[in-house]
Order: structure tokens, then sequence, then C-alpha cells
């Protein structure tokens, strides 16, 4: 009995179990170090700012005096800032719950860093209709150093990452509703016109109603554009991904002109794309709206006659400052230590160092020691994935595999828009918005060891080792991009495993897990800052380009 109600709540005890994880490694020691860190000298005072002036006032004297409780270089004349306001709306909003501390300004990100880790395991139960890769899944992306460091830090990357991830989920809950509301219709046109469940469906196929699920997509994923502009990449790479979906659910439903039915089903979404993106991005900027004092503010009143002189005074100004922000991202190339050329982001080349400091002899117990933070991915996690990346995209182009299109569309949609700025001053620590979808890949990389779908691969069960097929997956047939057989059966998002798991897949699997974890342990001294010798930092440094 016991056991038929744990397997009953398998999914809920999952999602807690990751969950708890992600947040061990994100909330332990969170105050510390007490100093800011890397950007955290712009992105935490700005939070601060936003809080007690109502908007982003220029700080002046020593950058760390704001993380020792002085206050009073905040001055009320406006700060040219680069970055859209809800990060340091989500900053502030811990502040304000704990306080102007290193917790308070770190909070928020680290719970939704957590919140990030489970929405991925839950992903990835979905998608591979497998509870336990929906763990694997999760156990991944919690302890991966750059989507915990990110977590840990009061930078913009994590909030960035979050509403990406939160936008791609909705997308596929919308996909996967919107797909059983399809097939229903379809087969219920099919019983009363007397066709058989084979037959083509004549017309455009039948209509779904309104996707709710569609509209929050669009709003979370506008939300990661107010946060960071690089969120566009996301937005544009996900919204026409569901196109895509479209196309191979109305074809998948035997729909005689499935093409023209999806493109004018895209069409309603495109329209409201173009008005919710623009109002949500505009609400972000409300705190710099209502204060007077806000940078470059008033410029339309001081150049009469100058910009885009039909619009109002203050979105003329806005209009400004935004080209004013345009140019400063479009021309930065200053020299930093720690700037990478993106061609090398995926293995994690030249990590960035947010912190190093040297630490009281009693922290470690050693002649000299050292407290570190480095935003780098997990090596086993991204070195593996960018083989499995190489694999999907092969697939792609073999088999026109639509979930392996699906996943690799969120690593190369955080990753090639930025080749074109290679000459930019530009950081490794990016990628934590490629994390959760360079996880997911890895991981049905992983399930297809473990359940191979091909005869010929090398994990295939033989006949001495066949397992048990996984409760409630069922055994689907392989979706591709484009399939033309009318589908029946109870839809079940993406798939394309057989039900049979293999002994020698599943024994690399658990190994390779194993080794990943052991790994965490062993980096997340480097990643949590916890005080350690200098000599025990030197053998983390395998590759010079990690110093």
């Amino acid at each position: 009995m016991i056991v038929e109600t744990l397997w009953r709540w398998r999914v809920a005890l999952m999602a807690v179990g990751v969950g708890l994880l992600a947040a061990m490694m994100r909330f332990a020691g969170l105050g510390y170090p007490t100093a800011l860190v890397f950007d955290e000298v712009f992105y935490a005072r700005g939070a601060y700012s936003l809080v007690t002036l109502g908007f982003e006032g220029d700080w002046g004297g020593d950058n760390q005096d704001f993380a020792a409780g002085d206050y009073s270089e905040l001055s009320t004349d406006g700060d040219y800032v680069v970055h859209p306001l809800v990060g340091k709306m989500l900053i502030g909003l811990g502040i304000q719950l704990f306080g102007p501390t290193p917790f308070g300004w770190r909070f928020m990100g680290a719970l939704l860093g957590t919140v990030t880790v489970v929405i991925v395991a839950l992903l990835a139960r979905h998608l591979l209709r497998s509870t336990v890769f929906g763990a694997v899944a999760g156990v991944l992306l919690a302890v991966d150093g750059v989507h915990v460091v990110l977590s840990r830090s009061a930078l913009l990357d994590i909030y960035l990452t979050f509403f990406v991830v939160a936008g791609f989920a909705l997308l596929v809950v919308d996909r996967s509703r919107t797909r059983s509301a399809l097939l229903a219709a379809a087969d219920a046109i099919r019983a009363r016109s007397g066709l058989s469940p084979g037959d083509v469906l004549p017309g455009m196929g039948p209509r779904t109603g309104v996707r709710w699920w569609r509209l929050a997509a669009i709003i979370a994923l506008s939300l990661s554009v107010s946060v960071k502009w690089s969120g566009l990449w996301f937005m544009a790479a996900f919204l026409l991904l569901s196109v895509v979906w479209d196309l191979a659910d109305r074809r998948a439903a035997g729909v005689e002109r499935w093409f023209t039915g999806a493109f004018a089903r895209a069409i309603p979404a495109f329209l409201v794309t173009v008005v919710v993106l623009p109002a949500v991005y505009l609400a972000s900027w409300l705190p710099w709206f209502r204060s007077e004092q806000s940078y470059g503010r008033r410029w339309a009143e001081e150049n009469p006659g100058e910009g885009v002189t039909w619009l109002p005074d203050s979105l003329r100004s806005l209009v400004q400052y935004h080209q004013q922000m345009w140019d400063f991202h479009r021309t930065l190339d200053e020299p930093h230590n720690y700037e990478s050329n993106p061609l090398l982001w995926l293995i994690q080349w030249r990590p960035t160092a947010f912190h190093f400091d040297d630490a009281p002899e009693a922290a470690c117990g050693a002649e000299r020691c050292v407290s570190a933070i480095h935003s780098l991915g997990h090596p086993l996690i991204w070195w593996a994935g960018v083989l499995v990346l190489l694999y999907a995209l092969w697939r792609v182009v073999r088999h026109r595999d639509l979930l392996a299109a699906s996943l690799a569309v969120g690593v190369l949609a955080g990753w090639l828009p930025w080749l074109p700025y290679s000459h930019r001053t530009i950081f490794t620590f990016y990628t934590v918005a490629i994390a959760p979808f360079m996880v997911l890949l890895l991981v049905w990389g992983l399930s297809r060891i473990a359940r191979p779908a091909a005869v010929g691969w090398p994990f295939a069960p033989r006949s001495s080792d066949r397992g048990s097929e996984m409760h409630g997956s069922g055994q689907p047939a392989s979706e591709q991009l484009g399939s033309a057989q009318p589908v029946t059966e109870q839809p079940v998002a993406e798939h394309q495993l057989v039900g049979e798991w293999s002994r020698r897949g599943s024994i690399v699997v658990a190994a390779f897990i194993v080794a990943v974890l052991l790994m965490a342990a062993y980096f997340a001294p480097l990643w949590m800052g916890t005080p350690i010798p200098f000599e025990y930092w030197q053998v983390h440094m395998w590759l010079g380009s990690w110093v």
C-alpha cells in the first residue's frame, strides 16, 4: 500500500526532491561573501535605489561601501543604466523582504533559480514521458555550476533564464493541450462525416479555441526581454518553434491543408505578440516614467524638435535613451580579464571569476586560505552536452526528429546570436540561459542510451536483458518533422523511444550521473565561495584558460 501510494505521487515527490537539492545548492551560505561580487556592484545598488528612491540614482564613493552598510553616496541624480528594469525590481523585492544585506539582494535569484530547476524537471518528465529522466534533468541542472553561481548572485541573467524557461514550458503546455483538442476534434469530424480514421480531413482542420497558454508564454517571454534584450532571441525562436509544432500536429492529424491551417492560426499569435511585447516592456519602465529625476527623463523637453518628434515627450525621451543604450552595447569593446569568445562558450573555455579573496587561516586550516567563485559550468554536463547537441542536429537532418530540434533550438537561440559580437566585451556566464536546454538535450541523449530506439545502437537491449516498459509511458512511435500519418491514439507530447530498457545502457547512464554528482561535490566550493586551501583551488584549474 505504501509503495503504491508513493508510486502514485512519484511526480510530486520527484519535483520536491530536485527542488530541495536545488535549494540546498543555492541557499546554503547565500549571505557569503559579504562583499559585492562581480556586477552586483551595478544591480544590487540599482535595486536598492529603486526601492528607496523609486528610480535608479547615481552612486559615488567606493563600490564596497554599499556592502558595508554605507548608503550615503546614493544621489538623486539619475544613473545611466543600460539594461531594462524587471531584473533589478526583482532583486529589490528581496531587499524589501530581508533588507539591503547579501542575503536580501541574492534571495530572489536563488528562489527563481530553484523554481527553474523544478520546471526543467517537469519539462523533461513531460517531453520524455519518464519521471526517472525528469528527476535526472532536475538533478543535473541543480548541480550545474554556472546556474548555481548565477542563482547565488545579484546579476540579471538568472532572471532572464527563469522567464525564458517559463515561456518555453508554457508553450509546451499550449502545444500539448492544443494537440489533444485538435486530434479529438479531427476524430469527431471524421465520425460525423463517415470517414475512416486514416482518411484525409478536408480543409484547414478544426479550430482549437483561444490559446491562453500561448498568451501566457508570450507574456513570460516579453518579461525576459524586459530583463535583458537578449531575451528577444529566445522569444523569436520559441514562437517560431510553436508554429512548427502546429504544422507537424495538423499534418499528423491528417488535415488536407495543414500548412495553410497552421499559418492561419499563427497570424493571431503574431498580432498578439506585437501588442503584448511592447505593452509589457513599456510597463516595466513605469518607475522611470514616474520619476522626473530618472536619467534622460526630461531629454525631450531639453531638446525640442529633436528625436522622434511625433511621440509624446516621455516616449520621445525613452526612445532617445534606448538609442544611447544600443550604442553602448554595440560599441562596448573595453579589454577585460575574463572576456570570452562565444565560439568557445559551450565548452566553458573561459569561465568568469566572480570573486577571489584571501580568507583567514582558521577558515580552512591551511597556511593560505582563499574564497573563490567561478561561474564554471559543470564540465561533464557541458562537454557531454556538446556531443549530444551534435548528435541532435544529425537527428534533425537525417530523421527530421522534432524533439531533438525543439531542444536544440533552446541552446542555439542563446548561443548563435552572440557569434557576430565576438569582438565585444562579453562573458561565458551568459550561457546560464542556455544551461536548462543543454541539460534537457543531454538528458534526451541519456534516455536514448538507457532506452535505445534502434536495434543497431551500441546499447540496444539483448533478448536476455530486456526490461519492462516504464509505467504510463506507452510505446509511441518516433515523431518526426512533417509526419503525415493521421494520429488517432491518445497523443503524447514528443517521443522517439521504444519502451524497453537496456541493462548496459542503464549502467552507463547511472555511472555518468554518479560521476556528475561526485564532480559537483568536488567543484562546489568554487561555486559557493567556501574557503579552501590555495593548493586545493589550484588543482581545480584544469585548463590554463580557467585561471
